[in-house]
């Protein structure tokens, strides 16, 4: 498995056995329980029959709450995290979808999240990652514990003028720093990989929290990373993903660039996805369409264009797998369901409706659920929605869309 699968599914709050009196503290988190389709309190006979036939997908919740659009997700064992440009996070307990805690209000609107063991990491549009830790015992079960960059990391490095760069005239900061929003996050190998709208790539070791590195990776703002097999992806509103490998220097391993892969000229390359074997690599454009590469022979160094679609009317927002499935969100509201074919081509077998506002961020679940898999999206509507897709009508029946399913099971 891939380290950075291993951790995502990492549970943040291990299930605790206590007993249950009528005067517990209603801040006493409730035992929690492994998601099971069939635990939800609905019948499950619905998932193959609908009014309209076969159904491709089932909406079987909706989950508001947030004080803003909902901006990124991230799903942890039995726990869902959800973050807003309303500057809140709230902790879904699954199965039954209740908010477990809030916690993150007031601290910058948040853009995106990711958990490593017990620690959940945050990243704002004041520049800035925070630390958050989990514990049971108190109170309030997710405490800020740090902000990136750390005190010590300061202290380290203001009195000297080399670590300095300048990011406007007259004004400087130093390298460690973020000089403007950041966008996305990923965790691989025990480093956090942090994209910002300062068009810098920065690395952050886990275990000190310490920034080992700093890169101008792109001439605009960085809006997506993936990582797979060590290899770093990051998309950007120059238009192009560019290919990150690791490399031994002197004592110590720096980051070096491996490829770029081109997208549409004057157009912002606004999410990347990679397949589980680093073969493929899909990025959603902001002109509505999803392109396709494909790495070619031995060399890491070498990707080329297998597949291009308008997928959407507006803008692709986010995209996520699930095996040989793809979703992609878009500013349409809709949410678009492929299957990937011969040659990493993508063939539509679905469109999920349901959404007010344009899709900011999908998540799906690692492991199936009956013939289909769970896809967590939010939009900036405000709402987290949970859907039910079925793999076997997509491979049997192609692209059916079911309008029919536009009321939710569960409501929040």
């Amino acid at each position: 498995m891939d380290p950075l699968v291993a951790e995502a599914a990492t549970p943040l709050l291990h299930s605790t056995s206590s007993d249950t009196s009528s005067d517990a503290d209603e801040n006493t988190p409730a035992p929690s329980y492994t998601f099971d389709l069939k635990q939800i309190g609905f019948r499950c006979d619905f998932l193959s029959k609908s009014p309209s036939g076969y159904c491709p997908y089932r909406q079987l919740a909706v989950l508001s709450g947030h004080i803003g659009s909902v901006s990124c997700l991230a799903l942890c064992g039995e726990f869902i995290l959800s973050a807003s440009q309303g500057k809140d996070i709230i902790v879904w307990q699954q199965p039954d979808l209740r908010v477990f805690t809030r916690f993150g209000h007031g601290e910058g609107s948040v853009k995106a999240v990711v958990t490593v063991g017990s620690k959940v990491f945050t990243a704002h549009q004041d520049g800035k990652i925070r630390v958050w830790k989990v514990s049971r015992r108190s109170e309030n079960n997710f405490r800020l514990v740090n902000t990136l960059p750390t005190a010590k990391d300061y202290l380290g490095k203001f009195m000297k003028q080399r670590n300095y760069v300048q990011t406007r005239r007259h004004h400087k900061i130093l390298w460690i720093e973020h000089a403007d929003t950041i966008s996305c996050l990923a965790v691989h190998n025990g480093l956090i990989y942090s994209g910002s709208w300062d068009k810098t790539l920065k690395i952050w070791r886990v275990s000190d929290l310490k920034c080992l590195e700093s890169i101008k990776a792109h001439d605009d703002a960085i809006n997506g990373i993936v990582i797979c097999n060590g290899i770093v992806y990051s998309a950007s509103a120059d238009g192009k993903i560019k290919a990150w490998g690791r490399k031994k220097q002197e004592q110590e391993e720096t980051h070096c660039l491996l490829g770029i892969l081109e997208g549409h000229k004057d157009e912002s390359m606004n999410c990347v996805v990679v397949s589980g074997d680093g073969k493929w690599v899909y990025g959603g454009i902001s002109d509505g369409f999803l392109m396709g590469w494909e790495k070619t022979g031995e060399s890491v160094s070498c990707w080329k264009v297998t597949w291009e679609r308008r997928a959407h009317k507006m803008a692709v927002l986010c995209v996520c797998l699930m095996g040989e499935f793809l979703c992609s969100g878009s500013a349409d509201k809709s949410i678009g369901i492929w299957r990937r074919e011969a040659f990493g081509r993508l063939c539509k077998v679905g469109v999920i409706n349901g959404h007010d506002g344009p899709i900011k961020c999908l998540q799906v679940a690692p492991n199936g659920v009956g013939e289909g898999f769970l896809l967590y999206s939010g939009s900036l509507d405000r709402s987290l929605r949970v859907w039910w897709v079925s793999k076997a009508s997509a491979m049997g029946v192609g692209a059916l869309v079911a309008e029919d399913s536009k009321k939710a099971i569960v409501s929040y």
